[in-house]
């Protein structure tokens, strides 16, 4: 399976929206939605660093490796 992104869950528990997230941060809604349904293929440091800043979480908590 690779690594499993878990952004949608961590931003349902804190409540927050793509729009707002996106706005907080910099990043355009397109690229959260793909990144946060898994159809990213990367990400960059600066991008989680700023997701775990803003959802006061660690980047474990978004993302997730599972194996085959």
């Amino acid at each position: 399976m690779g690594i499993k992104v878990k952004l949608d869950a961590v931003m349902a528990r804190r409540r927050m929206t793509l729009t707002r997230l996106s706005e907080r941060i910099g990043v355009t809604p397109a690229n959260l939605s793909i990144l946060k349904t898994g159809k990213g293929k990367a990400i960059r440091f600066s991008t989680l660093e700023a997701l775990c800043h803003e959802l006061h979480c660690q980047p474990g908590d978004i993302l997730e490796y599972e194996e085959d």
